[in-house]
């Protein structure tokens, strides 16, 4: 049995390309790293990668992390500009004894020393985006409903090949006009990403200064190696920080995870409306799902009609009015 599922839409063609790789008896950490990669070089994905929005110094700062479940390396950088594939940089990293995780300059010099390819992220379309929100908050400067911090729909991935090898990974280019050197849950172990082949893997995406408050994709593979399914797993690790947050501090930020176990059974959870998802296994092919969070944070989907995906494609490629 063999499986990916990742966060959001945008995924889609990615895991369609890993799915490729896994029926060929592909290695999790090529499906994963490959269809990663396929997400980051798509311009129009305004939120990882080529074309991701800029911080508030107009800069393309991205996080990345990859994980092996069978060996628990990890390798991550936070905070890299001016690099293609954040995620292979990771998963080269995750081969380190140490330094294993590396930031900014650091990681940009090791990037470099090992031959990855260099590249200007920054898009005219992203420096359109960033136009637009300026003036946007000049004109609205003291409206509430306007939210500066926006567009940070990392993805992520869980993988199982047909040997049982699991991994994680994830990508983003973070919060639209963060502060210069912000990172969020996406390099953290435990909390953006987590991979066990013995108990499963999981992927977080939402706001990362709530997600680190909870280990939540560690929680998502610890409750799967306990024995539970893969969407109870998620509907609990959200549901439990998502009520932690709102007790201790009133609130709680966008909280949304997808997990799969070493079986090939699959899960998905979130606080918010709007979460997708992806998904393939050897008796699925690549599907879109849309959640729904019901009473009690119990989740359901359904499948992503074609009008949707239509209209999906059509708002990320329309062209910026500033």
């Amino acid at each position: 049995m063999w499986g990916m599922i990742a966060t959001w839409r945008m995924a889609v063609e990615g895991i369609t390309r890993g799915a490729e790789m896994l029926k060929e008896s592909g290695d999790a950490g090529d499906a994963i790293e490959a269809a990663i990669r396929q997400v980051e070089d798509f311009p129009y994905y305004k939120s990882v990668g080529y074309g991701g929005l800029p911080n508030e110094e107009m800069e393309v700062e991205m996080d990345a992390a990859y994980m092996d479940g069978s060996t628990l390396d990890i390798g991550a950088v936070a905070a890299i500009r001016d690099f293609a594939n954040p995620v292979s940089i990771a998963r080269r990293l995750s081969r380190e004894k140490v330094n294993s995780m590396l930031v900014a300059e650091g990681a940009e010099k090791f990037a470099h020393k090992e031959g990855f390819e260099r590249k200007n992220m920054l898009t005219d379309r992203a420096k359109a985006h960033y136009r637009k929100r300026v003036k946007e908050m000049a004109a609205q400067a003291a409206a509430e409903e306007l939210k500066p911090y926006s567009g940070h729909d990392t993805v992520g991935m869980a993988c199982l090949d047909g040997m049982g090898k699991m991994a994680a990974a994830t990508s983003t280019s973070g919060l639209f006009m963060k502060k210069k050197g912000r990172v969020g849950d996406s390099p953290i172990s435990g909390s953006g990403f987590y991979a066990d082949s013995r108990k499963g893997a999981a992927s977080a995406t939402g706001l990362g200064e709530d997600l680190m408050k909870g280990c939540i994709s560690y929680e998502a593979v610890r409750l799967m190696g306990e024995g539970i399914h893969p969407q109870e797993a998620c509907e609990t690790a959200v549901n439990r920080l998502d009520r932690e947050l709102r007790e201790r501090r009133g609130e709680a930020g966008d909280i949304s995870i997808i997990a799969m176990n070493p079986k090939g059974e699959w899960g998905a959870a979130t606080n918010i409306e709007g979460f997708s998802f992806a998904v393939v296994t050897e008796e699925l092919e690549p599907t879109v799902y849309l959640v729904t969070r019901e009473e009690k944070g119990r989740c359901t989907y359904e499948k992503a009609s074609e009008e949707w995906m239509e209209h999906y494609m059509k708002t990320r490629m329309a062209p910026i009015e500033e």
